[in-house]
């Protein structure tokens, strides 16, 4: 489940201190690790007025999230018609999806108003933990709601049963609480890691692979068994979804009626779009080849994955939505 482990730790910062080594080791990397004050991201650009293409593009891009995504939880929490299951994980969803864009993307665009690169040390601490917490949430949703999928259209006469109110409320906080568990856990082991390479990150926001690059050189092994167990959740999450939709593809073809079909492929098109839009994005950012990676290119990627999919994912809910587009319709209509 957790995404954000999986990239290497090869690279080497601009920024960097002596190197650990000697019979005073531990005590220099510990001495080193807390004279960091601050951090320094990696730019998108050192001119000015591409500089303020970033700020103005990513202030485009934040308040299309922040009215799309409060577009959606405002009309779910109003129309009692969509207090179902469904738009209950997709209130849940949008709520996910604002919390996300907003650690990243207004810290980013601050830097690139006020031309600077720097977080402070515990800046950093809390937008890593918030970015941990919100990711794996959001993709343990996603899942949650691939199970959602399949209960209405391959046991619609148990649908009532497995997914009552109680028991949606529990799906919903076991997401949360899952985000937040694995948050406070690598967040802890990340920063209590000695760090001696610097404070130079080859990223626009905090996350942990671009930290665990400044540790000296053994002393992220002790993360490397919580990566693992993150990966393993993460492929049998993603499992869970693939067996999930080869079940509903299978019911749908068997439905006589075209209307039918096309009725049930509505409803599961624009969760399809959403996950697929995540996993691809994410899974390009950190399991691509070494030989093309590249500062910049990690950049833009990472952009692709933390910053485009909340921004999104609304516009997809509602197109393909005609339920969601009718309540929206009467909404703005008062």
């Amino acid at each position: 489940m957790t995404l954000i482990l999986l990239r290497g730790v090869s690279s080497k910062p601009s920024l960097s201190f002596p190197p650990c080594t000697g019979p005073h080791a531990h005590r220099q990397q510990m001495s080193n690790s807390s004279s960091i004050t601050q951090f320094l991201f990696l730019a998108f650009t050192d001119t000015r007025e591409l500089q303020l293409l970033h700020f103005w593009l990513f202030l485009g891009i934040y308040l299309a999230a922040l009215l799309g995504n409060g577009l959606i939880i405002t009309t779910i929490a109003c129309d009692q018609h969509l207090h179902t299951p469904m738009y209950f994980f997709l209130l849940n969803l949008s709520l996910l999806d604002l919390g996300c864009i907003s650690t990243t993307v207004p810290k980013s665009m601050a830097n690139s108003f006020w031309d600077t690169r720097a977080i402070s040390y515990s800046g950093c601490a809390a937008q890593l933990f918030s970015f941990a917490f919100l990711i794996v949430a959001e993709y343990s949703m996603l899942t949650i709601m691939s199970y959602d999928r399949y209960v209405a259209i391959c046991k619609p006469l148990h649908y009532g049963t497995l997914l009552g109110s109680r028991a949606c409320v529990h799906m919903a906080a076991a997401a949360w609480a899952t985000g937040f568990l694995n948050a406070l856990l690598h967040t802890a082991n990340t920063f209590s890691l000695p760090l001696c390479k610097g404070n130079a990150l080859h990223q626009f926001f905090c996350e942990i692979p671009q930290i665990l690059k400044l540790s000296c050189s053994d002393a992220y092994l002790r993360e490397s068994g919580l990566i693992v167990v993150g990966v393993c959740v993460f492929f049998l999450c993603f499992m869970f979804i693939v067996v999930s939709y080869v079940q509903i593809l299978r019911a749908v073809l068997r439905i006589p009626s075209e209307q039918g079909r096309h009725k049930a492929f509505a409803t599961c098109l624009p969760h399809l779009a959403v996950v697929s839009l995540f996993i691809i994005t994410a899974m390009f950012a950190y399991l691509k080849p070494p030989s093309i990676s590249s500062p910049s290119l990690d950049l833009v990627v990472s952009v692709l994955y933390s910053v485009v999919p909340p921004a999104v994912n609304p516009l997809i809910y509602s197109m393909r939505n005609q339920e969601l587009k009718d309540a929206l319709r009467k909404l703005m209509a008062g």
